[in-house]
């Protein structure tokens, strides 16, 4: 962290993740597997774009920080993943 902010490339890029009881163990990113040797922070938000309505489920996404690496690189990733569409993002990298 940076004077209270927390710095890091942000990515945006689709990555295919495997979990485990509902925690990511790893995930491909540019053809690239990486490992997850340890979670560092979970927390949950809602989407902005959702409104109440007939549709019961409310949208969350999960983000994910972790310790991750490859066999040409490591550091620490921030995942998300939106429950309405189970797609799963890479947000940042501190590498």
């Amino acid at each position: 962290m940076l004077g209270g902010t927390v710095v890091g490339r942000y990515y945006g890029a689709h990555v295919t993740v495997v979990e485990a009881e509902g925690r990511p163990t790893r995930f491909t990113w540019e053809g690239r597997v990486y490992g997850i040797r340890r979670i560092i922070d979970h927390w949950v938000t809602l989407r902005r774009d959702w409104t109440p309505g007939a549709d019961s489920q409310v949208p969350e996404r999960r983000h994910w920080r972790v310790e991750a690496g490859s066999a040409y690189s490591q550091g620490v990733y921030e995942l998300r993943q939106d429950t309405a569409t189970d797609e799963w993002l890479l947000s940042r990298v501190w590498g």
